[in-house]
This record gives structure tokens, C-alpha cells and sequence, in this order.
């Protein structure tokens, strides 16, 4: 290996998946996920459970990672960690492996901020994805948060508007739940709702000033309207669930590239990246490619494995931490919440 290169570990624990990643300066050189099962039977995520299930698998995902990167541990550079936001029993298990191997390697650690990676996953060296120039608009999307960043430097990030209540990927999720979809219900609405008729059912969109956004609202309208379909005809869902999810998210993503569209005009800003859980939804990736004929944008949509929690965009965050030398210390404590 040259010199000059740089190899990062990077541990996410944030939640319901074990991710570990090896990345080479900007380059990822694998990328290990471990999914949870458990929590589909309780329809949501069981936070003792998570951190339960991170215990069993921090272990093996790592050394997974490590022998797909063809990387010993005596060759790392430092080891880049996920501090927060999240489940604060999931992060501790992250954090804890993180401090001891690098106590253990004496090697610089890395702490993270998990937003702030869903929106610099875009700067890993990926074939065919170009990265941004500064300065972009990001709108991450994930079942805990919904916001519209103005970035301007890699760690100069405003929130210019977010969610007053619910996040999308929760709205997404609880309506899957009203249909009786089983959990993670996002992707099962996506999947019908691409043959299903977008136009077939109107819901009344939410009025929040600004650029904030609410979705709590909806979610009510849709339960009422499928309760009172399902009194009139109880095989409603059945019959129409493919129209019923088409219009959902068509009703979302609306919501979504209507506040986009008030972003770009208030700042001028037209370079428009997604990030989180909700990114991979077909729906609001096919808006933003429309809208780059029809408005002239141009959008940054990652490759669909950086999109859902994973190690890679922790360590493309603690790979631009090192080259800055801003290293963290075993004083460093998880936070459930923490701001860009």
C-alpha cells in the first residue's frame, strides 16, 4: 500500500443494522451489512432487541469486512465510528468497539455524525455517480428525519427546513401499516405503487409555511379514507391496493419536490442531493430526474446500497475528518440526538 494512502474502519450501529466498511482514501473496498429480522414480528424496531442483536454481530460483520478488503488490522490508519444521532443503546455498542480496537491498534478515532453521512456518502469515488460541488441543497429522507440542508463545505451544513412532526419514511411506514403491509411497509407501498394508478385517490396535502414539512396530517386523512373504503366495501384493499399506493406516494413525494421547489427559488441554489432510507423510493427518483429537464437542476442520487444505513458513508466522513486531523478521544460519548 503507498504511503499515502489512507484506510479507514467504519462502524454504524445506529439503529436495526450492523455495517462495518474499509474504504482507501475515498474509495470503498468493502461493504458489510447485517440486517435484523427480529423486528418485522413486532412491526417496529425494539431498541433492547437492536442492541442485543449489534452485540451478536459487530464481530463477525467486521472481520467480514476486513478479509473482503484484504486488510489486517495493523494496516488500518484510523477507525471512524457513528456518535449519533440513533438508539442509544445501538450506538453504544459501535462506539465501545470502536474506542477499544483503536486504543487497542493506537490509531486515531473517528466519531461521526450519521445525518451528516447520509448527505457526504455522495463524495465516495463510485463509477458512473458524479459527486456535488458546494454549494448544494441535500434533502435527506429516512424513517426519523426529513430535511432540506444547504451545504456549503463539507462540515458547513444549515438546516433550512424540516419536519414539524413525523418523518417521510414514518408516513411511508404507518400508512404500509393501515393497508396491513408488514414492516418495513416503505418499499412494499414503492413496489405496488409502480404499477398502480398515481391519480386514482386524492389526499388533501398539508399547509406548512416556509420550507418545514408535516405529515401527521396525512397519515390521518389516509387511515379515515381507508377506513371509510373498507366500510363501504370490505375487499377495498385488496382490490385496489396497487392504485391506493400509487396515489400515497404520489401525494409524498409531491409534498417533497413541492418544498424542494420553494428551496431552490428562496436560495438560487439548483444542485439538488438525497440521502437516507426514503432515497431509494422510485417515486421521488424519478421527480428529481424530471425535474432536471424541466427545471434545468441537477440531482445527485446515490447508488441504492448507500442509501438504506451502512458503514461506507461513516467512512467517507471520517476519511475528510482525518485528512482535517480532527480526530476524537476516548472521551467521546453517544448522543440519541445531535444536530448537523
Amino acid at each position: 500500500m503507498p504511503s499515502d494512502d489512507v484506510l479507514i474502519l467504519a462502524i454504524e450501529s445506529s439503529c436495526d443494522d450492523t455495517a462495518a466498511a474499509v474504504l482507501r482514501n475515498d474509495v470503498v473496498i468493502a461493504n458489510v451489512v447485517a440486517n435484523q429480522s427480529v423486528h418485522t414480528q413486532y412491526g417496529g424496531v425494539v431498541p433492547e432487541l437492536a442492541s442485543r442483536a449489534h452485540q451478536q454481530n459487530i464481530v463477525p460483520v467486521i472481520e467480514a469486512a476486513l478479509k473482503k478488503a484484504e486488510v489486517i488490522p495493523e494496516q488500518l490508519s484510523a477507525i471512524a465510528f457513528t456518535q449519533g444521532p440513533g438508539l442509544m443503546g445501538s450506538l453504544l455498542v459501535g462506539s465501545s468497539f470502536a474506542k477499544s480496537f483503536a486504543m487497542a491498534l493506537e490509531i486515531p478515532l473517528l466519531s461521526v455524525n450519521h445525518m451528516q453521512a447520509h448527505i457526504l456518502a455522495h463524495f465516495i469515488s463510485e463509477e458512473g455517480f458524479d459527486k456535488p460541488t458546494f454549494p448544494f441543497l441535500a434533502l435527506t429522507i429516512s424513517g426519523g428525519h426529513t430535511q432540506i440542508v444547504q451545504v456549503s463545505d463539507y462540515f458547513d451544513m444549515e438546516v433550512i427546513g424540516q419536519t414539524t412532526d413525523d418523518a417521510v419514511g414514518e408516513a411511508f411506514d404507518k400508512s404500509a401499516k393501515i393497508l396491513g403491509l408488514p414492516y418495513p411497509g416503505g418499499p412494499l407501498i414503492d413496489k405496488h405503487a409502480q404499477v398502480g394508478n398515481k391519480l386514482a385517490y386524492t389526499f388533501t396535502k398539508p399547509t406548512v409555511p416556509g420550507l418545514d414539512f408535516s405529515f401527521s396530517g396525512l397519515k390521518t386523512a389516509i387511515l379515515y379514507f381507508v377506513q371509510r373504503s373498507v366500510a363501504n366495501n370490505p375487499a377495498f384493499i385488496a382490490e385496489n391496493l396497487n392504485d391506493i399506493c400509487g396515489s400515497i406516494q404520489h401525494t409524498i413525494v409531491e409534498i417533497l419536490m413541492d418544498k424542494l421547489k420553494l428551496a431552490v427559488a428562496q436560495t438560487g441554489i439548483t444542485q439538488i442531493a438525497i440521502g437516507g432510507g426514503v432515497s431509494a423510493n422510485s417515486g421521488i427518483r424519478n421527480a428529481l430526474r424530471d425535474a432536471e429537464k424541466e427545471f434545468g437542476w441537477k440531482a445527485y442520487i446515490p447508488k441504492f446500497e448507500y442509501t438504506t444505513d451502512n458503514a461506507a458513508m461513516i467512512g467517507i466522513v471520517g476519511y475528510l475528518k482525518y485528512k482535517n486531523a480532527d480526530f476524537a478521544t476516548s472521551a467521546v460519548v453517544s448522543k440519541a440526538r445531535i444536530e448537523l
